[in-house]
């Protein structure tokens, strides 16, 4: 397998494991909301929730402060080493921007994200997680 082949391979698996994390964060907040209305327990688990907690507590800060996702910028650094076309900004902001044809500024994730970090600490009240105990 030459460099460019394993490159890319590389930058398709950052590729496929930041979707993870954002699907992560957006469908655990989904799933802790009906599983509070449902009463599954395992919504309630303190290693999913306050690593859902941290994950987006992670992205928020990074938005607030105007830095790229460091898996971005390593997807397209292996990108750049296997000879392929990268794209700006930020992942979100980029594949976004791609499925619905528009080019949001960085605010509107700001805001996005800030908005979506509440609701993830609001359920964090409304659906509490068990103790480690």
């Amino acid at each position: 397998m030459q460099d460019q082949q394993i490159y890319q391979l590389l930058a398709d698996l950052v590729l496929v494991i930041h979707f993870s994390v954002a699907a992560f964060i957006v469908l655990g907040l989904l799933l802790i909301i009906i599983g509070g209305f449902k009463n599954w327990q395992w919504v309630r688990n303190p290693w999913f929730r306050y690593a859902h907690l941290i994950a987006i507590g992670f992205v928020v800060a990074q938005t607030w402060l105007g830095q790229i996702c460091p898996l971005t910028v390593l997807e397209n650094y292996l990108r750049t080493q296997a000879g392929e076309a990268t794209y700006p900004g930020s992942f979100i902001a980029y594949w976004l921007g791609e499925l619905l044809y528009y080019d949001f500024p960085m605010w509107v994730f700001v805001i996005l994200y800030s908005v979506f970090g509440l609701l993830i600490v609001g359920c964090w009240f409304m659906v509490r997680p068990r103790s480690f105990s």
